[in-house]
C-alpha cells in the first residue's frame, strides 16, 4: 500500500473533502448535504459563530492523503491570549472537527490514516505551547456539534489520543411539521409573531403579560449554504414561565410555530435538549418529536 501522507489542504481537495464531511453529515441529520462553497467558507471563517470567531488568531486545515485520495481531515483553530477573549477559551487550541473513513475492507488503514493525522493535529496545535486543547464536531452544518454517537470511530481516535468526554450531552430531536400540533381555539392566550434573537419569534401573552415564547429559524437550508436539505428549520429558543402549565402551553406554541413552518414550505423542524432534562425531552416527544441521536460536547486534553 502506498504510504499516508499529511499535508496542508489545497483547493484541489475541495470535492473530496467535501464528501467526507457530507458523509459524516448524513449520519447525523438525514438528507442534509453541504455546498462546497460552504466548505471552502468555513476553513478561512465562522460566520455564525460571531462571538467566538473574532477570537481565533491562527487556522489550520490538515488531511491525511493516500493514492491521491483524502482518507481523513482536520480543521484547528487557536485562539488569542489577551483579556477580550473569553476564560474557556483565552490561549486554548481547538480540533474545531476531525473526520476520517471507518475501517473497511477496501480501507483497512483508515485507524491508521486517523491516527497519523491526529499525531499531526497535536504536534501542530501544541507547538505554541497552548493552556488547554479543546475538540469538537462542529462540521459547518445545522445540527452538528460534539461527537455525534453516529461517529464511534471519531470518538475512539479522540480517545487514543488522550482527549476525554468532560462535558455534557445533547440530544437532537426531528419532528416531521404536519406531525406537530394544529392550532386550536384558544381563549386563555394570545399570540403574536415578531423577528427574534434566532428566528421568527411566537410569544403567548396570558392577559397582556408574555409568558412563553418560541423561536424557529427557517433560514438553515439556505441554496448558498446547503447541496440539498428538504425543508429544513430548527427551535433556537423555547421558553415557558414557571408559573404556567408549561406542557399544554409548549404545545400550543409548537401548533403556532409549525403552521407558520408550513407557510414557509419547511417539512422538518428541529430541537436541542440537555439529555439530564427528563421533563422537556418527554415534552417534546409527547409533541411528535423523535431522538435522532446524542452528541457528547465538551472534549478536553490537557497540556500542564
Amino acid at each position: 500500500m502506498p504510504e499516508l501522507e499529511v499535508r496542508p489542504f489545497r483547493r484541489a481537495d475541495r470535492d473530496q473533502l467535501t464528501a467526507l464531511i457530507n458523509a459524516h453529515v448524513g449520519a447525523v441529520v438525514p438528507g442534509l448535504a453541504l455546498s462546497v462553497n460552504t466548505v471552502l467558507s468555513s476553513l478561512e471563517r465562522q460566520p455564525d459563530e460571531f462571538i467566538t470567531d473574532p477570537w481565533v488568531v491562527e487556522r489550520v486545515t490538515l488531511v491525511a492523503e493516500q493514492r491521491r485520495h483524502v482518507a481523513a481531515a482536520a480543521h484547528l483553530l487557536r485562539y488569542r491570549d489577551d483579556a477580550t477573549v473569553g476564560a474557556d477559551y483565552r490561549d486554548a487550541a481547538e480540533i474545531s472537527w476531525f473526520v476520517h473513513r471507518p475501517a473497511a475492507s477496501f480501507w483497512p488503514d483508515a485507524e491508521k490514516a486517523a491516527d497519523l493525522l491526529m499525531a499531526a493535529c497535536l504536534a501542530q496545535l501544541t507547538r505554541s505551547r497552548p493552556r488547554v486543547c479543546h475538540a469538537d464536531g462542529a462540521l459547518p452544518a445545522p445540527a452538528v456539534c460534539g461527537l455525534p454517537r453516529p461517529w464511534p470511530h471519531i470518538r475512539e481516535a479522540h480517545r487514543r489520543a488522550g482527549f476525554r468526554h468532560t462535558g455534557g450531552t445533547e440530544v437532537l430531536l426531528l419532528a416531521p411539521v404536519d406531525e406537530l400540533p394544529r392550532p386550536r381555539p384558544c381563549r386563555e392566550f394570545a399570540f403574536e409573531r415578531t423577528l427574534g434573537e434566532c428566528g421568527t419569534r411566537i410569544t403567548a401573552y396570558f392577559r397582556e403579560r408574555a409568558v412563553a415564547f418560541i423561536e424557529v429559524d427557517t433560514a438553515l437550508g439556505r441554496p448558498e449554504r446547503i447541496g440539498r436539505s428538504p425543508g429544513l428549520a430548527d427551535i433556537g429558543n423555547l421558553h415557558i414561565d414557571a408559573a404556567v402549565d408549561g406542557g399544554d402551553l409548549a404545545h400550543q406554541l409548537l401548533a403556532q410555530a409549525a403552521e407558520w413552518l408550513r407557510l414557509s414550505g419547511v417539512d422538518r423542524l428541529l430541537a436541542y435538549e440537555n439529555a439530564e432534562d427528563g421533563r422537556r425531552l418527554e415534552l417534546m416527544r409527547a409533541a411528535g418529536f423523535r431522538e435522532l441521536t446524542r452528541m457528547e460536547r465538551g472534549w478536553r486534553m490537557s497540556t500542564g
